[in-house]
């Protein structure tokens, strides 16, 4: 009997073991219980190919789900003029979901799954790699992250993500996200219903701002009633520089960590697990073992693709900011200019929908 182990219980951590228990795969989860420490205020976007991937897959989660059909980028540099525009008449672009609910939704079903056993973190010492066929590790607080997994490119922003769920009165098309690059750094408004968005403001310094006064000052169309809880979370980038120790492979976060400018980090990690489901796939069709050789083959397959996309997240953060201490407008403009040319556009919206193709 094939047995394979995740350590951690993230959204990544219970994506991939959703995805994997589907194949009939038996999965032990290690986990510290403490499943929603997640605050509320936190939410992701996903691309359409993800979810179109996720809802076949992995878990079907459309009524969870808010539509968003068009993205407005601004920046202050041009007196927040739109710079770039995405719209697609014919399909949402993406969807935005509360992780505390996707958290929720996937527990429930992995729970009642045959497949699926939950193991505490606590007794961790009696774990034992002989165990499994494969180890798949989301955690990047364990010994196994700290004795193999500890090589990495990492940046530290000197910054903080403040996020808050804002409810205000009804908007009936509430389904077009923005993002402003201010003087402090970027801010989304991000729909999730008709009277609610959600807000991630990532800002240069310590994490005593007040996010309030900055969301109300970049708000320019909800009539704000009531503010949720206000969260702020430390913000760096990683690159794992080596993906795996014999049947170990480390995923999620651990691989690659990223700014959440683009709204990109989650859906790097499940086109890795549309990636290495495909790679399971192939070794149970042709009767194969479950080994340390798809560890191998992962890492070929996705460890330049992943190093490239953070980097050019990177790359717009960087430029943005060297903008904004400049008090130049080159950037914006260059941008802007680009931006109406319908190919050019249509490119960018592959790629954030796609991840890069190469």
């Amino acid at each position: 009997m094939m047995k394979l182990c995740i350590l951690g219980d993230g959204l990544t951590s219970l994506s991939l073991a959703k995805s994997l228990v589907n194949k009939g795969i038996f999965v032990d989860i290690f986990s510290n219980k403490n499943f929603f420490k997640n605050n509320k205020t936190r939410t992701i976007a996903i691309s359409k190919k993800n979810l179109d991937f996720f809802n076949k897959d992995i878990l079907d989660i459309k009524k969870f789900l808010w539509n968003i059909n068009k993205i407005e980028i601004y920046s202050d540099n041009l007196q927040n003029e739109k710079i770039l525009n995405f719209q697609n008449d014919d399909q949402p672009l993406f969807a935005i979901i509360k992780n505390y609910d996707l958290q929720k939704y996937l527990l429930s079903k992995l729970k009642k799954n045959k497949f699926c056993n939950f193991k505490n973190k606590n007794n961790f010492q009696n774990f034992n790699i002989k165990d499994y066929n494969l180890i798949i590790n989301c955690d990047g607080y364990n010994a196994i992250t700290n004795k193999f997994f500890f090589k990495k490119m990492k940046k530290n922003y000197n910054s903080y993500a403040h996020t808050a769920i804002i409810k205000h009165k009804e908007l009936r098309n509430n389904n077009v996200a923005s993002q402003t690059f201010t003087e402090r750094g970027p801010i989304a408004f991000l729909p999730i219903s008709t009277k609610e968005t959600s807000i991630v403001y990532s800002i240069e310094g310590n994490k005593n701002v007040d996010l309030k006064g900055l969301i109300k000052k970049y708000n320019t169309k909800y009539s704000i009633i009531k503010f949720s809880e206000l969260v702020s979370f430390e913000l760096k980038s990683s690159n794992l520089r080596s993906y795996y120790y014999k049947n170990i492979l480390a995923f999620g976060d651990l691989l690659h960590k990223l700014h959440p400018l683009a709204g990109q980090g989650f859906n790097m990690s499940l086109r890795d697990i549309k990636n290495i489901s495909e790679l399971i796939k192939f070794k149970l069709d042709h009767g194969l073992d479950l080994d340390s050789s798809i560890c191998v083959d992962f890492e070929k397959k996705t460890k330049h693709k992943n190093y490239l996309f953070s980097s050019s997240i990177d790359f717009v953060y960087e430029f943005f900011k060297l903008e904004s201490n400049m008090k130049n407008d080159f950037f914006s403009k260059s941008i802007q200019f680009f931006g109406k040319n319908k190919f050019l556009n249509r490119s960018f919206e592959k790629i954030a929908n796609n991840g890069l193709i190469i």
